[in-house]
Protein backbone atom coordinates (compact mmCIF):
# COMPACT_ATOMS: atom_id res chain seq x y z
CA UNK A 1 0.00 0.00 0.00
CA UNK A 2 1.57 3.56 -1.05
CA UNK A 3 0.13 6.55 0.53
CA UNK A 4 0.46 10.19 -0.61
CA UNK A 5 0.17 13.40 2.02
CA UNK A 6 -0.70 16.65 0.97
CA UNK A 7 0.49 19.22 3.54
CA UNK A 8 2.68 16.68 5.05
CA UNK A 9 5.19 18.99 7.19
CA UNK A 10 2.11 21.70 8.41
CA UNK A 11 0.59 20.98 11.62
CA UNK A 12 -1.59 17.96 11.27
CA UNK A 13 0.02 16.57 8.48
CA UNK A 14 3.67 16.27 10.59
CA UNK A 15 1.12 14.05 13.41
CA UNK A 16 -0.26 11.86 10.84
CA UNK A 17 2.85 10.62 9.54
CA UNK A 18 4.54 10.21 12.41
CA UNK A 19 1.71 7.96 13.72
CA UNK A 20 1.87 6.50 10.32
CA UNK A 21 5.51 5.92 10.88
CA UNK A 22 4.97 4.81 14.42
CA UNK A 23 4.39 1.52 16.27
CA UNK A 24 2.36 -0.92 13.76
CA UNK A 25 0.17 -2.00 16.18
CA UNK A 26 -1.19 0.92 17.19
CA UNK A 27 -2.59 1.30 13.46
CA UNK A 28 -5.05 -0.65 11.45
CA UNK A 29 -3.99 -3.79 10.25
CA UNK A 30 -4.64 -2.61 6.80
CA UNK A 31 -2.40 0.12 7.14
CA UNK A 32 0.49 -1.59 9.75
CA UNK A 33 2.89 -2.32 6.14
CA UNK A 34 3.29 -0.27 3.16
CA UNK A 35 5.14 0.07 0.47
CA UNK A 36 5.81 3.56 0.14
CA UNK A 37 5.06 7.10 1.53
CA UNK A 38 5.37 9.90 -0.98
CA UNK A 39 5.24 13.95 1.13
CA UNK A 40 4.15 16.90 -0.42
CA UNK A 41 4.89 20.28 1.00
CA UNK A 42 7.11 23.65 -0.45
CA UNK A 43 10.37 22.38 2.35
CA UNK A 44 11.20 19.48 4.72
CA UNK A 45 13.46 19.97 7.19
CA UNK A 46 15.51 17.02 8.76
CA UNK A 47 16.98 14.22 7.46
CA UNK A 48 15.72 11.70 4.79
CA UNK A 49 13.50 8.57 6.32
CA UNK A 50 13.60 5.38 4.84
CA UNK A 51 10.54 4.58 2.70
CA UNK A 52 9.76 7.92 2.74
CA UNK A 53 10.01 9.93 -0.31
CA UNK A 54 9.74 14.25 -0.02
CA UNK A 55 8.57 15.84 -2.69
CA UNK A 56 9.30 19.58 -2.20
CA UNK A 57 7.27 22.09 -4.13
CA UNK A 58 3.58 23.57 -4.42
CA UNK A 59 1.02 21.11 -5.25
CA UNK A 60 -0.44 23.83 -7.34
CA UNK A 61 2.45 22.78 -9.94
CA UNK A 62 1.00 19.82 -12.31
CA UNK A 63 5.08 18.56 -12.51
CA UNK A 64 5.04 18.05 -8.29
CA UNK A 65 1.66 15.90 -8.65
CA UNK A 66 2.82 14.15 -11.88
CA UNK A 67 5.79 13.38 -9.65
CA UNK A 68 3.64 12.45 -7.14
CA UNK A 69 1.41 9.66 -8.86
CA UNK A 70 4.33 8.32 -11.11
CA UNK A 71 3.86 5.06 -9.23
CA UNK A 72 0.15 3.72 -8.01
CA UNK A 73 -1.44 5.76 -4.95
CA UNK A 74 -3.61 3.60 -2.62
CA UNK A 75 -4.31 6.33 -0.37
CA UNK A 76 -4.15 9.89 -0.35
CA UNK A 77 -4.65 12.25 2.84
CA UNK A 78 -5.06 15.83 1.08
CA UNK A 79 -4.16 18.24 3.72
CA UNK A 80 -2.26 21.38 1.89
CA UNK A 81 -4.68 23.97 2.18
CA UNK A 82 -4.17 28.06 2.49
CA UNK A 83 -6.56 28.91 5.54
CA UNK A 84 -9.45 30.75 6.46
CA UNK A 85 -7.96 34.60 7.16
CA UNK A 86 -4.81 34.25 4.95
CA UNK A 87 -7.43 32.78 1.98
CA UNK A 88 -9.18 36.16 2.55
CA UNK A 89 -6.34 38.50 1.84
CA UNK A 90 -5.28 36.21 -0.97
CA UNK A 91 -7.79 34.95 -3.23
CA UNK A 92 -5.58 34.06 -6.05
CA UNK A 93 -2.88 31.46 -3.89
CA UNK A 94 -6.25 30.24 -2.00
CA UNK A 95 -7.49 29.02 -5.26
CA UNK A 96 -4.73 27.53 -6.42
CA UNK A 97 -4.37 25.26 -3.55
CA UNK A 98 -7.54 24.89 -2.12
CA UNK A 99 -9.31 24.36 -5.77
CA UNK A 100 -7.20 24.46 -8.47
CA UNK A 101 -5.20 21.62 -7.02
CA UNK A 102 -7.76 19.83 -5.52
CA UNK A 103 -9.02 19.14 -8.79
CA UNK A 104 -5.77 18.45 -10.40
CA UNK A 105 -5.31 15.96 -7.31
CA UNK A 106 -9.09 14.31 -8.35
CA UNK A 107 -7.53 14.24 -12.08
CA UNK A 108 -4.62 12.58 -11.19
CA UNK A 109 -6.70 9.91 -8.94
CA UNK A 110 -8.90 9.31 -11.97
CA UNK A 111 -6.52 9.01 -14.39
CA UNK A 112 -4.86 6.31 -12.64
CA UNK A 113 -8.25 4.62 -12.00
CA UNK A 114 -9.07 4.37 -15.42
CA UNK A 115 -5.55 3.57 -16.70
CA UNK A 116 -5.06 0.57 -14.09
CA UNK A 117 -8.46 -0.06 -12.25
CA UNK A 118 -6.59 0.99 -8.95
CA UNK A 119 -9.10 3.09 -7.21
CA UNK A 120 -7.27 5.43 -5.26
CA UNK A 121 -9.23 6.11 -1.24
CA UNK A 122 -9.09 9.96 -1.33
CA UNK A 123 -9.57 11.44 2.38
CA UNK A 124 -10.08 15.25 1.57
CA UNK A 125 -9.52 17.58 5.04
CA UNK A 126 -12.87 19.93 4.79
CA UNK A 127 -13.74 21.77 7.23
CA UNK A 128 -16.83 23.39 9.36
CA UNK A 129 -15.85 26.73 7.66
CA UNK A 130 -18.48 25.04 4.86
CA UNK A 131 -21.26 25.99 7.14
CA UNK A 132 -20.48 29.40 7.04
CA UNK A 133 -22.27 31.72 10.00
CA UNK A 134 -24.39 33.18 11.49
CA UNK A 135 -25.04 29.40 12.41
CA UNK A 136 -29.08 28.20 13.23
CA UNK A 137 -29.71 27.47 16.57
CA UNK A 138 -28.74 23.98 16.21
CA UNK A 139 -26.52 22.32 13.41
CA UNK A 140 -26.80 18.56 12.45
CA UNK A 141 -26.52 16.20 9.26
CA UNK A 142 -29.61 18.47 7.64
CA UNK A 143 -27.63 21.55 8.38
CA UNK A 144 -26.79 22.82 4.83
CA UNK A 145 -23.43 24.25 3.71
CA UNK A 146 -23.68 28.22 3.59
CA UNK A 147 -19.79 29.48 3.32
CA UNK A 148 -19.48 33.11 4.38
CA UNK A 149 -15.67 33.06 3.34
CA UNK A 150 -13.29 31.73 0.17
CA UNK A 151 -12.26 29.42 2.37
CA UNK A 152 -15.62 27.78 3.36
CA UNK A 153 -16.46 27.71 -0.34
CA UNK A 154 -13.62 26.30 -1.06
CA UNK A 155 -13.71 23.51 0.87
CA UNK A 156 -17.09 22.81 0.26
CA UNK A 157 -16.46 22.97 -4.24
CA UNK A 158 -13.79 19.88 -3.08
CA UNK A 159 -16.67 18.45 -1.05
CA UNK A 160 -19.05 17.98 -4.46
CA UNK A 161 -16.24 16.85 -6.88
CA UNK A 162 -15.17 14.53 -4.76
CA UNK A 163 -18.83 12.97 -4.31
CA UNK A 164 -19.11 13.43 -8.04
CA UNK A 165 -15.63 11.09 -8.43
CA UNK A 166 -16.89 8.62 -6.63
CA UNK A 167 -20.19 8.24 -7.93
CA UNK A 168 -18.51 7.79 -11.15
CA UNK A 169 -16.34 5.46 -9.36
CA UNK A 170 -12.63 6.42 -10.24
CA UNK A 171 -12.04 7.12 -6.24
CA UNK A 172 -13.31 5.94 -2.86
CA UNK A 173 -14.41 9.29 -1.65
CA UNK A 174 -14.64 10.41 2.22
CA UNK A 175 -14.53 14.08 3.71
CA UNK A 176 -14.00 14.81 7.01
CA UNK A 177 -15.03 18.88 7.97
CA UNK A 178 -12.37 19.04 10.77
CA UNK A 179 -13.76 21.67 13.51
CA UNK A 180 -11.20 24.04 15.34
CA UNK A 181 -8.00 22.44 16.14
CA UNK A 182 -6.06 22.17 19.25
CA UNK A 183 -3.63 23.14 20.02
CA UNK A 184 -1.78 24.75 17.03
CA UNK A 185 2.27 25.67 17.16
CA UNK A 186 2.57 29.25 18.27
CA UNK A 187 4.16 30.67 14.91
CA UNK A 188 1.11 32.82 12.65
CA UNK A 189 -0.23 30.34 10.10
CA UNK A 190 -3.04 32.26 8.97
CA UNK A 191 -5.51 30.61 11.33
CA UNK A 192 -7.86 33.64 12.80
CA UNK A 193 -8.54 30.91 15.68
CA UNK A 194 -5.00 30.54 16.69
CA UNK A 195 -6.34 32.06 19.99
CA UNK A 196 -8.30 28.35 21.17
CA UNK A 197 -5.03 27.02 20.93
CA UNK A 198 -2.87 29.77 22.06
CA UNK A 199 -5.06 29.92 25.66
CA UNK A 200 -4.38 26.02 26.20
CA UNK A 201 -0.83 26.71 25.46
CA UNK A 202 -0.23 29.81 27.56
CA UNK A 203 -1.91 28.74 30.53
CA UNK A 204 -0.38 25.21 30.65
CA UNK A 205 3.20 27.30 30.48
CA UNK A 206 2.35 29.25 33.68
CA UNK A 207 1.45 32.15 31.44
CA UNK A 208 -1.40 35.04 31.18
CA UNK A 209 -3.93 35.13 28.64
CA UNK A 210 -5.85 37.71 27.20
CA UNK A 211 -8.75 36.28 25.34
CA UNK A 212 -10.43 37.53 22.42
CA UNK A 213 -13.84 36.41 22.98
CA UNK A 214 -16.28 36.51 26.16
CA UNK A 215 -16.46 34.02 28.70
CA UNK A 216 -19.56 32.59 27.62
CA UNK A 217 -18.75 31.97 24.21
CA UNK A 218 -18.92 28.76 22.51
CA UNK A 219 -17.00 26.66 20.37
CA UNK A 220 -16.01 22.90 18.57
CA UNK A 221 -13.24 21.36 19.32
CA UNK A 222 -10.79 18.35 18.43
CA UNK A 223 -7.31 17.61 19.50
CA UNK A 224 -4.72 16.99 17.07
CA UNK A 225 -4.37 13.41 18.13
CA UNK A 226 -7.78 13.03 17.93
CA UNK A 227 -7.88 14.31 14.38
CA UNK A 228 -5.19 11.86 13.41
CA UNK A 229 -7.47 8.95 14.63
CA UNK A 230 -10.46 10.37 12.62
CA UNK A 231 -8.29 10.29 9.14
CA UNK A 232 -7.15 6.48 9.49
CA UNK A 233 -10.35 5.75 10.60
CA UNK A 234 -11.83 7.23 7.15
CA UNK A 235 -9.05 5.81 5.81
CA UNK A 236 -9.46 2.27 6.68
CA UNK A 237 -13.20 2.02 7.28
CA UNK A 238 -15.31 -0.16 4.49
CA UNK A 239 -16.84 1.11 1.57
CA UNK A 240 -20.54 0.27 3.79
CA UNK A 241 -19.62 2.49 6.17
CA UNK A 242 -19.66 5.26 3.26
CA UNK A 243 -23.49 4.35 1.29
CA UNK A 244 -25.55 7.10 2.80
CA UNK A 245 -22.89 9.77 2.58
CA UNK A 246 -19.14 10.68 1.72
CA UNK A 247 -18.81 13.94 3.84
CA UNK A 248 -18.78 14.15 7.70
CA UNK A 249 -19.07 16.86 9.79
CA UNK A 250 -16.91 15.20 12.39
CA UNK A 251 -17.99 14.99 16.37
CA UNK A 252 -16.48 17.79 18.23
CA UNK A 253 -16.82 18.67 21.86
CA UNK A 254 -18.59 22.13 22.30
CA UNK A 255 -17.46 24.43 24.89
CA UNK A 256 -17.80 27.72 26.46
CA UNK A 257 -14.42 29.23 26.83
CA UNK A 258 -15.05 29.22 30.41
CA UNK A 259 -15.34 25.47 30.29
CA UNK A 260 -12.39 25.47 28.23
CA UNK A 261 -10.22 27.35 31.08
CA UNK A 262 -11.55 25.26 33.99
CA UNK A 263 -10.54 21.93 32.35
CA UNK A 264 -7.05 23.68 31.62
CA UNK A 265 -7.00 24.71 35.17
CA UNK A 266 -7.98 21.06 36.35
CA UNK A 267 -5.53 19.45 34.19
CA UNK A 268 -2.46 21.76 34.57
CA UNK A 269 -3.21 25.14 37.40
CA UNK A 270 -5.83 25.69 39.90
CA UNK A 271 -4.63 29.38 39.41
CA UNK A 272 -4.87 29.14 35.75
CA UNK A 273 -8.76 30.33 35.83
CA UNK A 274 -7.10 34.30 37.68
CA UNK A 275 -4.94 34.38 34.61
CA UNK A 276 -7.39 34.72 32.32
CA UNK A 277 -9.07 37.87 31.09
CA UNK A 278 -11.70 38.63 28.64
CA UNK A 279 -12.03 41.34 25.80
CA UNK A 280 -14.74 40.73 23.17
CA UNK A 281 -13.16 41.12 19.74
CA UNK A 282 -17.12 41.13 17.76
CA UNK A 283 -16.18 40.13 14.41
CA UNK A 284 -13.45 37.40 15.43
CA UNK A 285 -16.47 35.98 18.29
CA UNK A 286 -19.29 36.27 15.71
CA UNK A 287 -16.79 33.80 13.22
CA UNK A 288 -15.25 31.85 16.52
CA UNK A 289 -17.65 32.12 19.44
CA UNK A 290 -20.85 31.68 18.56
CA UNK A 291 -21.15 27.63 17.67
CA UNK A 292 -24.13 26.21 18.53
CA UNK A 293 -25.45 22.73 20.22
CA UNK A 294 -23.89 20.35 17.45
CA UNK A 295 -25.37 16.47 16.43
CA UNK A 296 -23.79 14.18 14.20
CA UNK A 297 -25.45 10.74 13.83
CA UNK A 298 -23.86 9.89 10.57
CA UNK A 299 -20.60 10.96 11.73
CA UNK A 300 -20.89 8.69 15.13
CA UNK A 301 -22.61 5.90 13.21
CA UNK A 302 -19.70 5.26 10.60
CA UNK A 303 -16.97 4.87 13.58
CA UNK A 304 -15.65 8.85 13.65
CA UNK A 305 -15.51 10.02 17.15
CA UNK A 306 -14.80 13.04 19.66
CA UNK A 307 -12.22 13.64 22.54
CA UNK A 308 -14.67 12.04 25.26
CA UNK A 309 -14.41 15.04 27.79
CA UNK A 310 -12.80 18.35 28.10
CA UNK A 311 -10.04 17.54 30.17
CA UNK A 312 -9.17 14.53 28.12
CA UNK A 313 -9.02 16.84 25.25
CA UNK A 314 -7.01 19.44 26.54
CA UNK A 315 -4.63 16.20 27.94
CA UNK A 316 -4.35 15.73 24.15
CA UNK A 317 -3.75 18.90 23.03
CA UNK A 318 -0.16 18.88 24.87
CA UNK A 319 1.15 15.80 25.16
CA UNK A 320 4.16 16.46 26.01
CA UNK A 321 2.98 18.73 28.91
CA UNK A 322 1.29 15.92 30.13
Amino acid sequence: MNFLITGANGFIGRALRERLLGVPESLPAALRRFGRMTLLDLNFPGPEVTRVRRIPGSIADPKVIAQAFDSPVDVVFHLASIPGGMAEQNYELARQINLDATVALLEAARAQNIASARATTFVFASSIAVLGGPLPDAVDDRTAPRPTMSYGAQKWIGEILLEDFHRRGWIRGRALRLPGIVARPAERTGHLSAFLSDIIRELAQGGSFACPVSPDSSTWLMSLSCVVDNLIHAATMPDTGCQDTRVWTLPALRTSMTQLVEAIAAVYDPDAVKRVSYASNPALEAKFGRYPPLSTPAAERAGFRHDGDLESLVRRALPAHG
